[in-house]
């Protein structure tokens, strides 16, 4: 009984630890939306940049969704979206799907497929951009391909994207997560397996696992895009 008592003060204690720390990131949190909150407000009143407003509003999003209150996240997160991708802030429009995607409304798988589509066609940050399909491995069943598809991409991005350390560290990231994938999909344990396992879903070519890429997208937006993809294509310095 001794034994027991004291592990029951030890579980007691641990979720008193665990309750006092939550309050105390909440009111740093709290604290951190009212500036923000101000600043944005200020910023309406002196009629400041729209860019800088839209910052602001993005800025306010985020912490609103750290304090799980997606709902009033959305409405400023999708203003912030809609500043952003008006004025070829792709990166910036990119940040703000991933924002409203964790937002956990209505149309966030809309939002993130749109944030996805965005990160792998402009040239953005690659780690958002991982960041981004990540969310599709976690959103994803174990045995659907989609998450594959995911990894295989994020793995791309970074050989392609990053330089240098980045390069260096995503690449590390990326390759894990190919293989939490595999694992889970398939069972997948060896380099040998992972090799067969990735010719078998045809993951070797970029100009296939990009088209089932496409296809996940479409999927997560269905007719529900915000912007038209194809003049934004017309816009890009590259086009």
């Amino acid at each position: 009984m001794k034994q027991f008592d004291v592990l029951a003060t030890q579980i007691a204690d641990t979720a008193a630890d665990s309750i006092i720390n939550r309050s105390a990131e909440n009111a740093s949190l709290e604290s951190h939306l009212k500036m923000q909150q101000d600043r944005l407000k200020n910023l309406l009143q002196i009629h400041a940049p729209g860019h800088a407003i839209a910052d602001a509003r993005l800025q306010v999003a985020r912490t609103l969704v750290s304090l799980e209150r997606g709902e009033e996240a959305w409405p400023i997160g999708r203003a912030a979206f809609d500043h952003f991708i008006a004025h070829d802030s792709f990166e910036l429009a990119a940040d703000a799907c991933d924002v409203l995607f964790q937002a956990g409304q209505e149309e966030s798988l809309v939002a993130l497929g749109q944030g996805i589509w965005l990160a792998v066609t402009c040239p953005i940050d690659p780690e958002l951009t991982i960041e981004l399909l990540g969310h599709v491995i976690d959103e994803t069943p174990d045995d659907a391909d989609g998450a594959a598809v995911a990894a295989t991409t994020a793995l791309f991005i970074a050989d392609v994207r990053a330089r240098d350390r980045q390069r260096d560290d995503l690449m590390f990231f990326a390759t894990q997560m190919l293989g939490t994938v595999a694992r889970r999909h398939s069972g997948v344990d060896s380099p040998e397996q992972l090799e067969n396992w990735m010719e078998r879903l045809e993951l070797k070519e970029p100009e296939k696992f990009l088209v089932r890429l496409r296809n996940v997208v479409d999927v997560l937006v269905q007719d529900a895009w915000w912007f038209d993809r194809r003049a934004l294509q017309e816009r890009l310095p590259f086009a």
